[in-house]
Formats: structure tokens, sequence, C-alpha cells
């Protein structure tokens, strides 16, 4: 289903000249241009009366413009009484910690019991907002935190912050090998050539960039914190990987179980039995869309992180640094 609106508004003088997408994309700061122009291509927009299709079109100044807009809504999607670890929550946005093995959005082989519709079920509202909301998505087996838009016009500013790179989002990770030090990963990822539902970097892909700093040393892993400045599909994953450090218990990329020489049995289970990419979305910052406010929140790494730190630190002191 989708939601019929009627949107209305006068082009400025000052804005005499502009192109007609340009032109509604600042009378209209709530909805996106993209959307905007797909409104025009759709013949939605009326000037003065008259149909307007080419968002080439140059105004004037003062007509009067009418768009008759259609927002898809999630209503094909199934409400489910999934809960949700809810960390803040107003009437604009919603953040929260998901846990692991929780799928964001419905996809090939996982039609339902995602946080999409979880958000159906507790916010019925929700619906009328694209994607239910979903701004950014975490991997099905990444934890931590994720903001979601309650209503169109915060989905659409929170979008832009995104896209402009304002958000600041830093995770904890513990990968496999010996770091010796932070810095930056600027390679652009792509599709795979082979394997169709992994990533990899590709110099044809999207540009990404991935900071990245040393926590602790352990004898064969180091627990590190990353910064995202793009946003792209396992793109911390296939960074890391791609440095020749994935992440422990992320087969698809390489980090298969590599005890250091001489471990005792309980940290050669732990990381066996690892089996989840140990990657967790600690921090988020973003501007509120309504308010302008800078926020800023915390989730404190899950306990299965935790607990295989703690074994690979006791390794690590038990074998001191000279095998570092």
């Amino acid at each position: 289903m989708a939601q019929q609106i009627e949107l209305t508004a006068t082009v400025a003088p000052s804005q005499l000249g502009q192109r007609l997408d340009q032109a509604l994309a600042e009378l209209f700061p709530d909805y996106s241009r993209s959307r905007i122009k797909d409104w025009i291509l759709e013949e939605r927009v009326f000037l003065e009366g008259e149909l307007c299709a080419k968002p080439r079109h140059k105004v004037m100044g003062g007509e009067d413009i009418l768009i008759k807009a259609e927002i898809e809504d999630e209503q094909r999607y199934e409400p489910q009484d999934i809960p949700l670890n809810i960390v803040y929550e107003d009437d604009d946005i919603l953040v929260i910690n998901k846990p692991r093995g929780f799928v964001v959005h419905p996809g090939a082989g996982t039609p339902d019991g995602t946080v999409l519709n979880a958000l159906l079920f507790h916010y019925p509202d929700i619906a009328e907002v694209p994607r239910a909301g979903i701004v950014h998505r975490l991997d099905k087996e990444t934890t931590g935190l994720m903001v979601v838009a309650k209503t169109v016009p915060a989905q659409t500013r929170l979008v832009r912050q995104l896209q402009k790179r304002k958000f600041t989002r830093e995770y904890e990770a513990i990968a496999i090998g010996k770091m010796t030090g932070g810095g930056t990963v600027e390679k652009p990822i792509g599709r795979h050539s082979t394997k169709r539902t992994l990533m990899a970097v590709n110099e044809l892909g999207k540009p990404a960039i991935t900071h990245y700093r040393v926590a602790e040393h352990y004898r064969e892993h180091t627990r590190i914190v990353l910064r995202l400045e793009t946003g792209r599909t396992h793109q911390i994953r296939v960074h890391m990987a791609y440095l020749t450090h994935p992440l422990v218990g992320d087969p698809q990329y390489g980090g298969r179980p590599r005890p250091p020489r001489n471990a005792d049995d309980e940290l050669v289970q732990a990381l066996r039995g690892f089996d989840r990419q140990a990657l967790h979305a600690r921090m988020l910052r973003l501007e509120h869309p309504t308010t302008k406010e800078l926020m800023e929140w915390h989730a404190p790494v899950p306990d299965d992180m935790v607990a295989l730190a703690e074994i690979l630190r006791q390794d690590m002191l038990k074998y001191g640094e000279d095998e570092y």
C-alpha cells in the first residue's frame, strides 16, 4: 500500500532559472532530491495547474506548485512481536542495540523475523516511512547501535547526514594477527568477482574509507577500534581482510581459528567456538534531525567478545611479550 499526500508551495523569485527538481528540493527539504525527481517523472508535479514531467524545466519564480505525492509504506511485510533493545527514543528517532543473529531487513532467505518486522509491530505508524525508518544496517551477526527514523522528514535528514559523512560510527573488533599500529584503509568495495554474496576490494567499486587504531595486543590477535567514514556492505570485514587481518569468527573473509603456538585448550576452544565475526558497533554520534542537537550513544561490548578478549589477555600474560 501507499500513502497519498498533497504538497503545495510557491517558487521563490530568487529561484529564477533553477531546474525544477533543484527548486522543489529546496522548497520541500523533508524529501530527498531523488524522490522529488521520481515524482516529476511519474507525472505528479503541477505548475500553475499544468502537469510538468521534466526535471530540467527552468522555473521563473512565483509559480504555484502542487505535488500529488505517493509514499510507499511497508505494509507488505508482516508486523511481528519481536523484542527490541531500545537505547533511546523520542518522537522522531529511536536507537536500538541489535543483538547477534538478528537480520535488519527482509531479503532472500530471510522473509521475516527481522528488525523491520519488529518495528512494524511496535510502531505501526512507521509503515508510512520507507524501509520502516531504517537508515543504515548492521550485518546479521554484528551487534550494536542503529538509528531508526520514525517519520519521513527525520529519515530524509538522517540519510543526508549519512551521505555527507556526518555520522560518527565507532566499532570494536578482534582481528587475527599482530597489528603494529593504526591507520586508514581507503579502498573501493564492490561485489566479489566469483562469490556473488560477498564483497571485495574492487577498483570499480564504490569509495570506502575505514579508520582504525590498536586498542590491545595479544600474542597472535589484536583488539582494534574502527570508525567508518563510508558505509559499504561488509566494509570493515572486507577492509580488514584486505590488510590480511580478518576478524575472528568470520570464515567468509578468512577469519578461521588461528590459535597461537602452545595455546592451552581453553583458548583453542574459545577461538574455534566463536561462531560470528567479532564486531560490535559501540558508539553512534549524530545531529538530531529535528532539534539539531549533537547526540551520542554507547553500547557495551557483548559478553562473547568480552570473554574472548579476556582469554586472549590471559594467554598473553602467561606467555609474555617474547613471542610478540
